[in-house]
This record gives structure tokens, sequence and C-alpha cells, in this order.
């Protein structure tokens, strides 16, 4: 773990934000943080990306297919899952370079894991509930970025929502119940929707946390993680609604 404490000894000055090692004017830590906040964005985009094109690479080429229909689907729908815990229980025990080829590895899987969905639904209605999650993911964490509204107490409630929306499905699993689904699928955008801007707000408000550390690089990459997952999960709910089926 990165060492946050701060030199007690330095005086700060008025308008300084404080870093490890020392001060730092208003305008380098904007920039600073601009910087930061656009990396994970980078990383998070191009992830999706990564996600998108392993999706219909699969999809189209009959592995998707292959992989339904075998106990190989089991694994692949829980590889993400896995890998997750990797990056997170293992996050101090690997360098740099190993956690971004294991969140390269992770998307990749990702793509995997959903393609499913191009033998379920309609082309172009993908591409529609893509692109709204898109604009909704945009508009809010641009609201989480921008809002001066501390909206710090609405984690325990959304992950409250997360774990509420996993026992859900499982017992749909056995249900099968289209009404209770229904109900899953517009809870699930609702409570990543709210992810979505509370993430932004956290990974904004650590910088201050990170500047002058070592583990910047590293914060970078599990932001994006973040972001990625909330875009991920909130598009895979919108489906349900957007999405026509074959």
């Amino acid at each position: 773990m990165a060492n946050w404490n701060e030199n007690q000894g330095t005086r700060q000055a008025f308008g300084s934000v404080p870093r490890a090692g020392g001060e730092i004017d208003g305008a380098t830590y904007d920039e600073g943080l601009r910087s930061y906040m656009l990396s994970i964005y980078n990383y998070m985009a191009s992830a999706v990306l990564l996600t998108g094109i392993v999706a219909i690479v699969a999809a189209f080429t009959g592995v998707t297919s292959a992989i339904v229909s075998s106990p190989l689907g089991i694994v692949v729908a829980l590889a993400p899952l896995a890998f997750i815990l990797a990056m997170s229980f293992g996050l101090h025990k690997m360098s740099y370079t190993t956690l971004q080829v294991v969140f390269w590895a992770f998307a990749a899987v990702m793509g995997l894991s959903v393609s499913w969905i191009f033998l379920v639904y309609t082309g172009p209605s993908i591409a529609v509930t893509f692109f709204a999650t898109a604009g909704a993911f945009a508009g809010l964490s641009l609201w989480g970025y921008t809002t001066k509204k501390d909206i710090s107490g609405w984690g325990s409630f959304l992950i409250m929502g997360v774990i509420g929306l996993i026992i859900a499905s499982v017992v749909n699993i056995f249900l099968q119940s289209e009404a209770m689904a229904f109900v899953i699928s517009g809870i699930g955008v609702l409570v990543f929707a709210g992810l979505t801007a509370y993430d932004t707000q956290r990974l904004k408000n650590q910088y201050q946390y990170l500047v002058g550390t070592d583990f910047m690089g590293k914060a970078v990459i599990m932001g994006a993680t973040s972001l990625y997952l909330d875009f991920v999960n909130m598009f895979m709910f919108l489906l349900q609604f957007l999405g026509s089926r074959e």
C-alpha cells in the first residue's frame, strides 16, 4: 500500500495541495488531476473496445456457440470474477506491468463471457443499447466529477444493491420468472448508474493521496477497472430493455 502519511513538518501554503514529499500549487494539481482521470478513461475505453472486438469475433466465428454448448461455458462465465479477485487481492504483490497484463486479459475474457448476446439479440439493438449506455455513462461520470455534492455516502447503499442483485439473479436462475428478471434489470441499471457517478467522484478525490507516490500507475488501472465494470454492467442490464431478440 502506498504511504499516505503527509510530512507534518511541512507548512502548507494557501491554495496548495499536500502530497507525498511536499506541496503542489493549485494549477499543477489540476493539471495532474486531469491527466490522471484521462489516463483512467483511456484505459477504460480501450478495455471496452477490446471486449467488444473479442465478443464480436467469438460470436461470428462459432467460438461462442462451441463454448455455450460445452462445460467450458461455466468456466468462461466465472473467469472474469477470478480476474477481479486476483487483481484485488494480489494488487500489492503484482508489479505494474503484471497488473497491466492481467487487466487486458480480464477485458479479453470478459469479451468471451458476454459474446452470447450476439446469439440472442439483433446487432442493431445491441448497437443502440451500447450508444445509449455510452451517453448515459458520459453524463453520469461528468456529473460525478463536477458536482460539489458529497456522494460518498452512496457507497454502502450501492454495494448492498449489487449484493442484492447477485442474490436475486441466482434465485431467478431457478425461478425463471420474466417479471423478476425485468425488476432485476431495472434495479441493475439504477445501481450501476449510481456507481458510475460515485466511482468517478471517489477516483477524483483519491488523487490527492496518490500525488508523488509510486502507487499512481496501479491506481489508474484499478480505477479504470471500476468504471469499466460500471459501464459493462449498466449495458448488460439496459440490454434487457432495449434489446430485440433474434
